[in-house]
């Protein structure tokens, strides 16, 4: 693992087993900062500390923590009283239970770290724990204290690596009461089918595909504005709108994620169908008017003389028609 500065040094309570451990930040940002400036001329807006009583400011050095009461006053807690709290957690992340990993709400999940080995007779009791988690199939739930109060954590094996989850404390995560529609709504069969179509569409991802687009866009206008050019312009918005009609707003999401997974073949999958459906039509159509001139053709040549030459399907035919005007002044007389 690179070289990253650890934050905290204390150990693993496992039972009796104690694992010395230092943690490691296992995330990091990186997001563009911006420094807030002065639009006249440029120069730096800086916030500078500065002691209400005194009204001067003060160095990093002369600062501390103080807890405010209710009635205003300021009780001062120094670093040594933070060290001496009568807990057995401000050095070490004691393990209370371990419970399957769904048992976690993500809700509650909170930063993550990385525990490295305090030493190396910390690398026997680390295996040791790392390999019963990961038979076990389950998590480790434990307490530590960090940054001045204590928290609820969840540890989990992260390839070799041990790594611990911040997590809330169960009456810190907010019920969901009120957020939901108040209004009864009912979905249909057939909006479901489509809902499950554009799941199956969109499909699964490679997590390490996505990237902060954003994040690009926005290092390319810095770059243009160093050198002295425009920035580049932002494309033209999609044309939006209120979507009235879901069933319809489904089915063009279908096609649109056809398009982006399958690339042109997609596209041109979906308009080959859209062209097909009148040509299918058609062409049943077109059997039907064939069989039945099919149909009366062949009951005007049972009528006539049998014959298998085309010359002869004509002069029948034109027997036939001269034969018809001759049975309608038999009728008449009669």
């Amino acid at each position: 693992m690179q070289h990253v500065r650890s934050i905290w040094n204390g150990a693993i309570s496992f039972g009796l087993v104690s694992i010395p451990i230092k943690l490691v930040n296992a995330t990091e940002s990186h997001s563009i900062s911006f420094r807030q400036i002065h639009l006249e001329d440029g120069g730096r807006v800086r916030y500078r500390k500065v002691c209400e009583l005194e009204d001067r400011e003060i160095s990093g050095s002369e600062i501390g923590k103080g807890y405010e009461d209710a009635d205003g006053t300021i009780i001062p807690i120094t670093d040594d009283d933070l060290a001496h709290l009568p807990l057995p957690t401000a050095k070490t992340i004691e393990i209370v239970a371990f419970v399957p990993a769904d048992r976690i709400d993500p809700l509650q999940m909170d930063t993550a770290y990385y525990l490295a080995v305090g030493g190396a007779p910390a690398a026997k009791p680390y295996t040791l724990l790392r390999e019963a988690l990961k038979r076990s199939n389950k998590v480790a739930i434990a307490k530590f204290a960090l940054r001045g109060r204590e928290r609820l954590g969840m540890l989990r094996v992260i390839e070799d690596a041990i790594a611990l989850h911040g997590l809330l404390w169960p009456d810190e995560v907010r019920t969901p009461q009120g957020v939901a529609p108040d209004t009864k709504v009912k979905v249909n069969d057939k909006e479901l089918d489509l809902a499950d179509a554009l799941m199956d569409t969109l499909g699964e991802i490679d997590l390490d595909e996505l990237h902060d687009e954003y994040r690009e866009a926005l290092e390319e206008v810095v770059a243009a504005k160093a050198a002295g050019e425009s920035p580049p312009e932002a494309p033209e918005p999609p044309e939006g709108g209120k979507v009235l009609d879901l069933m319809a707003a489904l089915e063009k999401s279908v096609q649109a994620a056809k398009r982006s997974r399958g690339g042109g073949k997609g596209e041109a999958e979906e308009h080959a169908e859209v062209r097909k459906l009148p040509q299918r039509k058609s062409a049943r159509a077109a059997p039907k008017q064939t069989s039945g001139r099919k149909t009366a053709e062949g009951t005007k040549k049972k009528t006539a003389a049998k014959t298998t030459s085309a010359a002869s399907t004509k002069s029948t035919s034109a027997a036939s028609t001269k034969s018809t005007p001759k049975k309608k002044p038999r009728k008449h007389p009669a």
